[in-house]
């Protein structure tokens, strides 16, 4: 990284933005999938004609809100963990430790983006029943999700690093709080 605190900041911007979009887009699929059950219960009981193709674009949407949102979770650092042990260590060993679990998130993430591209890629030829869309759309938040933890994480690692290097300077905490 940089030791231009302006382009660190701007990195942090867009990376910023990448979450917040994540957080309005699974917010939207919500706001769907509210409405096509409430499509889904009308049309059963008041109309008596069940629409078939909800289930399908229910889970299609469940697994947008699920990884869109998780990704807005790694990078607001509110994702599962646990860090009370890494929290007790004294400073110096609680940043290697922080480094050492970004790069490790950072890296499953590039696993997680590698391995689900392949699934994409594989299932698109498919069409998902009722939808008529490919079935590697289903896989695609996946991918999107393992690119952004990597990002995420990567660029929280980064920072860390170049605040090891720094006398002076305060390490990143947590969260995303760019300078």
């Amino acid at each position: 990284m940089s030791d231009n605190p302006t382009a660190s900041s701007a990195i942090g911007r867009v990376l910023d933005f990448l979450s917040k979009t994540c957080i309005f887009l699974s917010s939207c699929a919500l706001v769907v999938l509210v409405v096509i059950f409430g499509w889904l219960v009308f049309g059963r009981y008041v109309l008596n004609v069940t629409p078939t193709w909800v289930e399908q674009l229910a889970l299609l949407l469940i697994c947008y809100i699920t990884f869109l949102g998780a990704a807005a979770g790694v990078h607001e650092n509110t994702h599962l963990g646990v860090s009370f042990i890494r929290e007790a260590m004294p400073r110096p060993i609680r940043n290697v430790l922080r480094i050492i679990c970004d790069l490790a998130v950072a890296g499953f993430g590039l696993v997680m983006l590698i391995s689900c591209i392949q699934l994409v890629q594989f299932g698109w030829s498919t069409k998902l029943p009722m939808l008529n869309i490919p079935e590697g759309m289903r896989t695609l938040p996946a991918a999107i999700l393992g690119g952004l933890m990597f990002l995420f994480a990567g660029f929280r690692a980064i920072r860390q690093i170049s605040y090891l290097f720094k006398p002076g300077t305060r390490p990143v905490e947590e969260g995303p709080s760019w300078d």
